[in-house]
């Protein structure tokens, strides 16, 4: 009996079917076009006769069918979508890539899309480029593999750079894990912006293991390309790839590579470097300084506190430099909560406007250090709004058990905000505690996998932040360290 009706179901889906084709064939493109629309402004029981318009031998069809399903933008339109990314029309690959993104970042078309708006078309691809991408999606948020695999294919198959760039862009804001092999060739193309694109993405998955592969970006002529792969030696903190820092570094045409080229060199932390950091600890620009303070204050000899002591006093020093400095001493070991201590310093510039993003991330840093949380906690109670926001997504970041009660209480705080702050933050730490401590094996196997492939690995802590705001229009999660291990 059951067979019998799952025959007489398939018989019905394949009459409706042609009697589709049969009565499509009577209508012009025109009214195919308006049917379309129509369909868009329905629900799922539209996506099946959407679906029949993508093997349209007319590309407008297609391409309007694409919009349709982007429309309805269910969790039905993700099939029909990855469909779509194998069109050999490149709008629509790019269309269908953006509804795949919107649907597990909503708001993504109206408002980061390549194809944001269906009057523009695909006239502003070329104008919206050069705007580097900061989006990406919710920790917790897991995309289907078939979307993720047909993203990863695109990325090397589109049918022209522009797809292709569009892809990788994609792949860095879903934190899609499979497009990084994908990622990797896409960094030696001979398109800038496919190159600067994948490296964006890089930075935004956080597979170490990737790192390697960006090195030879830091020697491209293309500057902003350069200051991007410099970046993502940093963020991947691939020491492997230290020589190529220096050697970007010491031949530096311009402020922007030079800057670049120190804060790699400051995340990654080699000991053979600190006469680098010395040398441009009186530089005359702001960041530089930072950069070298950062470094210093990552390697943690304590024969450099007394330099750090001096800039973190210095009077009329850029605020960077104080921040900086602030950090650096922190690392080396100076964790009370006096008035003018530096950890109150970092803490209090949370509520800065400006300053916030580049504090938080500092903190999200040392925060992984117990002492530096036992000295955090009881800061919290008379913390302001701000605060509480920036402490619960820098206690969640930093996955240890022991700021469970402290999220708890602010999960219960009056401020709604700060509730559902903490709220997330617990669910980020859960996520490390199911895993089993995943994220600190992995990030100790790195550490292990380095020092066995070059002596100049780090002594000290694994820097997997760079400074928000020093690094040119990303904005990374203060979870970026869970972000690096999850799925």
């Amino acid at each position: 009996m059951f067979l019998r009706a799952r025959r007489l179901a398939l018989s019905g889906l394949l009459l409706s079917a042609f009697l589709f084709a049969q009565s499509e064939d009577t209508f012009t493109a025109k009214q195919r076009m308006a049917r379309i629309r129509e369909l868009g402004k329905k629900d799922n029981g539209a996506i099946p006769a959407l679906t029949q318009y993508l093997s349209d031998s007319n590309r407008d069809i297609r391409a309007e069918a694409v919009k349709a399903i982007v429309k309805i933008g269910t969790e039905a339109s993700l099939g029909p979508l990855v469909t779509a990314t194998h069109d050999n029309d490149s709008e629509i690959q790019i269309r269908a890539t953006d509804g795949l993104t919107n649907y597990y970042l909503p708001g993504y078309v109206a408002r980061g899309g390549l194809t944001g708006s269906p009057s523009r078309g695909m006239r502003q691809v070329k104008s919206l480029f050069p705007s580097r991408n900061d989006q990406i999606i919710d920790p917790g948020v897991t995309i289907r593999p078939d979307v993720g695999d047909a993203i990863a294919a695109e990325i090397i198959g589109g049918a022209s750079v522009d797809g292709r760039s569009n892809s990788a862009r994609a792949a860095g804001i879903l934190r899609d894990r499979t497009a990084v092999p994908s990622l990797e060739k896409a960094v030696h193309a001979k398109d800038s912006q496919l190159i600067f694109e994948s490296l964006v993405a890089l930075q935004k998955i956080r597979d170490v293991s990737a790192g390697p592969a960006t090195a030879s970006a830091a020697h491209d002529l293309d500057e902003r390309v350069q200051a991007t792969a410099l970046e993502t030696v940093g963020v991947l903190h691939s020491v492997p790839s230290a020589p190529d820092v220096r050697s970007a570094l010491s031949n530096a045409h311009s402020l922007r590579i030079r800057r670049a080229a120190l804060e790699a060199l400051a995340m990654l932390a080699v000991p053979v470097d600190r006469s680098i950091f010395q040398k441009y600890l009186g530089d005359g620009d702001s960041d530089v300084r930072a950069a070298a303070l950062e470094g210093l204050g990552r390697l943690r000899e304590p024969e450099d506190f007394p330099a750090i002591q001096g800039a973190y006093n210095e009077k009329g020093a850029d605020w960077k430099v104080h921040l900086a400095a602030a950090f650096a001493l922190v690392n080396e070991g100076k964790v009370d909560t006096s008035e003018f201590s530096p950890l109150l310093y970092l803490m209090e510039n949370l509520d800065m406007k400006g300053h916030a993003n580049v504090a938080s991330a500092y903190l999200t840093e040392v925060a992984r250090r117990d002492d530096v949380r036992r000295a955090l906690f009881p800061l919290v109670a008379q913390a302001t709004k701000a605060q509480k926001i920036e402490l619960c997504g820098i206690f969640g970041a930093s996955g240890s058990e022991d700021v469970v009660p402290t999220l708890n209480i602010l999960s219960r705080d009056i401020d709604p905000d700060v509730a559902l702050a903490a709220s997330k933050a617990l669910k980020v730490t859960q996520s490390h505690n199911r895993a089993g401590g995943e994220g600190t094996r992995l990030r100790m196997e790195t550490l292990l996998h380095a020092r066995t492939v070059s002596p100049e690995c780090p002594r000290g802590a694994f820097p997997g932040l760079p400074r928000k705001g020093r690094i040119e229009g990303v904005t990374l999660l203060s979870s970026a360290f869970a972000d690096q291990h999850e799925s």
